[in-house]
């Protein structure tokens, strides 16, 4: 049986450790996607603050958004273009489930950038979407902050 020198097992502790940590949090690279958004199980329940912006669409604005059972029941429009967001198209006000749903199919769909940054926590803190580099107005960035899972 081969020693192996004390130092060399309290380092290889630190980096098992350490590792996971950082692999939720994007420390050293670029994290696995899937690996890290399937650790975090979005709640019933929630409120967040939405920042969207970028692109064409007719989701643009921000917007405090409140969710339960699974479902929009509350979005208040924080700028201009959030108002005239939750007035006109107020379904398409999304469900954090589903900013990572269209971030999957951004995936599945080979688009040149789709990439998600996760909170301490876990949840999503940016999701950043363009389907054709070149192209112009095709991007989505999300910022979510503010998140706050319901209680009980």
């Amino acid at each position: 049986m081969t020693a192996v020198p004390v130092r060399a097992r309290v380092v290889f502790r630190a980096v098992l450790a350490v590792g996971p940590v950082c692999a939720v949090a994007g420390c050293a690279g670029e994290p696995e996607p899937e690996a890290t958004s399937a650790s975090w199980r979005e709640p019933d329940s929630y409120t967040y603050t939405l920042r969207s912006s970028e692109g064409e669409r007719s989701l643009i604005g921000a917007f405090r958004i409140t969710v339960r059972d699974g479902a929009v029941v509350k979005a208040v429009g924080l700028d201009d273009s959030g108002r005239r967001v939750v007035d006109d198209v107020p379904d398409t006000v999304p469900t954090i489930g589903e900013l990572l749903g269209e971030w999957r199919q951004a995936r599945r769909d080979d688009a040149d950038k789709a990439e998600v940054e996760y909170a301490r926590d876990g949840h999503p803190e940016r999701i950043s979407l363009d389907w054709m580099e070149n192209a112009i107005d095709d991007e989505a960035l999300y910022v979510i902050s503010d998140f706050e899972p319901a209680d009980g």
